[in-house]
């Protein structure tokens, strides 16, 4: 199919606005796994994405917002309605030499190039967040985090598109109510990060460079960047709120940082090598399901399903998916 016209949406044409049609979601997510979008919509100007969001708003056309795709699941049908991406990518420093920076990063820019920017200029924070596919935008949404740090830690500011009326708000990093693996855009659907402002601290390069080199090494020896997967499928569960059998279960070697590895109950549930249709969770690591080449999004839900089934009649544990769904 050929590219549709902003102006066969009632989108205004303008500068930064790029629509196509019959997109494969496919294409779009580190599962590969997924049908076509009826159309894709990318803005890389905020001026663009508010047109966009504006017009569709007032059209009542459907649309869903994603990102780099790292963390979705999308449907095998597909989307009927418009795929919609922020894809401004800027990141700008503030700050002289020798002191504390603010950095103000644009939700379409790739997370590691982030991080690589700030290991470069010596800034501190973002180092064990090296290797974390996707973008800024995303690791808002979801919080990002690895090796006992988040995102939020480094987080001042965000700025977000209220999809309700169309404006432009700011939110402080208290009122962005971060927890583990949780924002307050995970529950309000229609805000719609635009960028982060980050406060990072001086740090020895070298050191930063060591610690995101030895980071780098374990995650693509864990997720190597050719596998079909979104990382780890279930979010790891807090060892204070599990059900009474299922913390006298758990030696304490297991409990890290207050947290318990969702891959400890699911490999004591047989999860590893489990196999659905053309999906299978690694063979070394129980929390991890990858697409093998043909796999489809019913197969993925049908497996993620049956994981929690299994963890939930064994230890009484309601897991709960880090991924997101179309």
């Amino acid at each position: 199919m050929q590219p549709l016209s902003p102006g066969a949406l009632g989108l205004t044409p303008i500068a930064g606005l790029d629509v196509s049609g019959n997109v494969s979601l496919a294409a779009y997510t580190r599962f590969a796994i997924g049908g076509p979008a009826a159309v894709l919509v990318d803005a890389s100007t905020e001026a663009a994405l508010v047109s966009a969001v504006r017009a569709l708003g007032a059209a009542e056309t459907p649309y869903t917002v994603i990102g780099g795709g790292t963390n979705l699941i999308a449907r095998d049908e597909g989307f009927a309605g418009v795929v919609l991406r922020y894809t401004n990518a800027s990141i700008e420093i503030e700050g002289e030499p020798g002191e504390k920076k603010s950095i103000t990063v644009a939700a379409g820019a790739v997370l590691q190039d982030l991080v690589d920017r700030a290991i470069a200029l010596g800034l501190g924070g973002l180092e064990t967040l090296t290797g974390i596919p996707g973008w800024v935008g995303g690791a808002i949404y979801g919080n990002a985090g690895a090796y006992g740090h988040s995102l939020h830690e480094s987080v001042h500011s965000v700025r977000y598109l209220d999809a309700a009326d169309g404006e432009i708000r700011e939110l402080d990093k208290t009122a962005c109510q971060f927890r583990y693996r949780e924002s307050i855009f995970k529950q309000r659907k229609h805000w719609i990060v635009l960028s982060a402002a980050l406060d990072l601290s001086p740090a020895d390069p070298q050191k930063l460079r060591e610690t995101a080199t030895e980071i780098r090494k374990i995650r693509d020896e864990k997720y190597p960047p050719t596998m079909c997967c979104a990382g780890s499928i279930f979010k790891n569960l807090m060892f204070a709120e599990l059900p009474e059998p299922a913390r006298a279960d758990v030696p304490l070697k297991a409990v890290r940082e207050g947290k318990v590895a969702s891959a400890y109950f699911l490999e004591r549930a047989g999860a590893k090598g489990m196999t659905r249709g053309g999906v299978q969770v690694a063979e070394y690591h129980a929390n991890l399901i990858f697409n093998k080449g043909a796999g489809t999004a019913r197969e993925l839900r049908e497996l993620i399903a049956e994981l929690k089934q299994r963890v939930r009649e064994r230890f009484g544990i309601e897991l709960e998916e880090e991924v997101q769904y179309i």
